[in-house]
């Protein structure tokens, strides 16, 4: 009895010691790549006093860790001090070569007047900044140094969801903190990041990590980090990184031509819903969807048209709509890009010139009132556009006003009063009495495709009559 008791607690050890031996050991790891990452501090010009903020109209309830954040910006007696200062900013970085390049990311050194890299050995070097790039979040800097220790970039594409990563860095402002986690998520489209495919992990990422690496178990960096998503400012488990190839062609562009130059489609694209995909006859949702082709564009020019559904790009699946921007983002100007598309149920190839993209449109005008007319079997009331109404909505012909909703179809929706309908599915809407003649007409039980135009962004929305 009491052998069988001894060798079942044995097995029971052994089981327990073989499942440590499964976690990853980063011991090595830290000791080769900890040298090449570095503190960043900078110092922020101080803001203009006339658009300072009140202290005193800041929240009551703000959390302690948020209260002291905001106090950096102020000095003076208490909450009610109102004399702006200059600012002091931690961050992270990495060095990528010897000579003294650093990477980190462009929120942590934006408006600096001063840049100083502190290295592990705690030498602090006066960094200049050699260019950053809003849109990927990624800033080159640049330290008087020779033969410093730098990191070996790895391959973001190889990088296996579940894999074990490892972040260095320095939240709050404490040196060296080394934290891991395994890979979420690859390919995240977050809203303020077109351009880039985040790698979402589930290291621990606090402020001051920004702009540090993210290394693979190869002891190579697959990422910067970059952003957390979070209700109390701190870590939640949601971390962000930017794939180092991102970052690399970035610097490549800032150090060959001084700026950064992408790719341009010439599309507005959103994704393939369920209802969206049944209305052009998909087996399943994937794919983005072209809503506007922009006048004299390279989609244009190329021959995609409003309703095609992109697969693939330069050989690459789409599965939803954010994955194109950082693929077309990344591809140099003025080459020639194969473009996989479904229309009306078929696939074509399409042979697409990569145009530089423009400056951003400037913001569109509210829409105008108008006079309302009979409401038609999907509970909407539509009029033809004016002049002046085509002027203000920037639409330079075809549609219809959308006047009024009532409960219903359309309302179910999601159309909206001053939304103006371009087409439906394949029919281009010409003015309100073809729109009705149209409606009248639609079979049931049928997804169908509704293209209207949204403060100036044409978006597909599908609806189905029952009956």
């Amino acid at each position: 009895m009491l052998n069988k008791l001894f060798y079942g607690v044995l097995i029971f050890l052994l089981a327990i010691d073989a499942s440590y031996a499964q976690l990853p050991d980063f011991t090595e790891m830290v000791k080769t790549n900890g040298d090449a990452v570095v503190n960043i501090s900078t110092t922020q010009k101080a803001p203009d006093p006339q658009t300072a903020v009140d202290p005193q109209q800041m929240p009551q309830d703000m959390p302690p860790e948020m209260e002291e954040f905001f106090r950096h910006f102020f000095q003076g007696p208490g909450r009610g001090g109102m004399v702006p200062r200059e600012t002091n900013s931690l961050g992270s970085g990495f060095v990528i070569s010897k000579d003294g390049y650093v990477l980190t990311n462009h929120h942590v050194v934006n408006n600096a007047s001063e840049i100083v890299v502190k290295l592990k050995d705690r030498r602090e070097l006066i960094a200049k900044l050699i260019g950053s790039d809003e849109s990927t979040d990624v800033a080159l800097l640049k330290v008087e140094a020779k033969d410093l220790p730098v990191v070996e970039v790895g391959s973001p594409e190889q990088l296996q969801v579940g894999e074990w990563v490892l972040a260095i860095g320095t939240p709050f402002g404490f040196d060296q903190s080394v934290t891991a986690g395994i890979v979420s998520a690859k390919g995240r489209s977050l809203p303020d990041g077109n351009y880039v495919p985040f790698i979402q992990t589930d290291v621990a990422i606090n402020p001051g990590n920004s702009g540090g690496p993210l290394f693979n178990m190869q002891g190579k960096v697959v990422g910067i980090n970059s952003q957390i998503y979070s209700r109390s400012g701190g870590y939640m488990g949601l971390s962000f990184a930017i794939p180092i190839d991102v970052a690399m062609n970035v610097v490549e562009q800032i150090k060959s031509k001084g700026k950064v130059s992408r790719g341009w489609l010439g599309v507005q694209i959103q994704d393939v819903t369920r209802q969206l995909a049944e209305s052009f006859g998909m087996d399943r949702p994937h794919g983005a969807l072209v809503s506007k082709v922009i006048p004299g564009g390279p989609a244009e020019k190329a021959g995609i048209q409003i309703g095609d559904i992109i697969v693939e790009f330069n050989g690459q699946v789409i599965e939803t709509s954010g994955e194109l921007p950082p693929r077309v983002g990344m591809t140099p100007v003025d080459e020639k890009s194969k473009v996989k598309i479904i229309r009306q149920g078929d696939k074509q190839d399409i042979s697409v010139k990569i145009g530089l993209l423009p400056a951003q449109a400037a913001a569109l005008p509210t829409a105008p009132a108008a006079t309302e007319t009979a409401v038609n079997r999907l509970g909407l009331a539509v009029s033809d556009l004016t002049s002046e109404q085509r002027q203000q909505l920037q639409v330079e012909k075809n549609g219809v006003l959308v006047q009024k909703v009532n409960k219903g179809i359309a309302q179910d929706a999601g159309i909206q009063p001053g939304d103006v309908i371009l087409r439906i599915q394949n029919n281009v809407v010409r003015d309100a009495g073809e729109f009705n003649a149209i409606v009248a007409k639609l079979p049931v039980e049928k997804s169908i495709a509704l293209l209207v135009q949204r403060n100036g962004s044409p978006v597909f929305l599908a609806f189905k009559i029952d009956k």
